[in-house]
């Protein structure tokens, strides 16, 4: 039987933003128990009066850079091509704020580490971006602000490619500041439509 989704309380996502921390600045395999316990300042046993184990731990970073990343898409209300390049710029920002979250999701160390129920949560906010980008997309050649003559799955693989790129760069520390309004340019370009003959 499976366990019911691990509740985020402010004290776990506070344990968590502490993961999060290690991560950052010490790498995936530095975040131990005694790594988590000194990051808190507490007794290594305290983090377990909020955790059952250390895949609950686990489950609750991934609960909070999901928490983190879902404030990243902008509203739908915006112009779709708007909307995309909104979605890169905060992307940037956010991991660029916490590389943390980054190298979480490139870390296959992390991800094989993950339990079950994490490592799909942490699936599904990539399998959501990419339906958020191709919704945008669609709607964009439909109003004709972006070119028409490659279907929206085509464009949909040199934006996602480009936003993973991005957020790669800012996880690596190699990002500069203005890498997502280059990307965004670029991307800008990219995705106009071809002049009329």
């Amino acid at each position: 039987m499976t366990r019911p989704a691990l509740e985020l309380t402010s004290k776990r996502a506070e344990i968590a933003e502490a993961a999060l921390r290690i991560i950052e600045t010490r790498g995936i395999a530095a975040l131990t128990t005694s790594a988590l316990a000194g990051e808190l300042g507490v007794s290594s046993g305290a983090p377990f009066r909020h955790f059952a184990n250390r895949e609950e731990i686990l489950e609750a970073v991934v609960l909070r850079v999901e928490e983190r990343i879902l404030t990243t898409f902008p509203p739908t209300t915006a112009p779709p091509l708007e909307r995309i390049l909104a979605l890169l710029q905060a992307r940037a920002d956010m991991v660029g704020g916490s590389r943390g979250i980054g190298r979480l999701m490139f870390s296959e160390q992390f991800t094989l580490a993950l339990p079950d129920i994490a490592a799909a949560r942490l699936r599904s906010v990539v399998t959501r971006t990419q339906a958020f980008l191709l919704e945008a997309l669609t709607e964009a050649q439909r109003e004709g602000t972006v070119r028409t003559d490659l279907p929206p799955q085509a464009l949909l693989a040199v934006v996602f490619g480009m936003l993973m790129h991005l957020v790669y760069s800012q996880a690596a520390g190699h990002g500069r500041a203005g890498d997502a309004a280059d990307t965004c340019a670029t991307l800008r370009t990219i995705l106009q439509p071809p002049p009329a003959r």
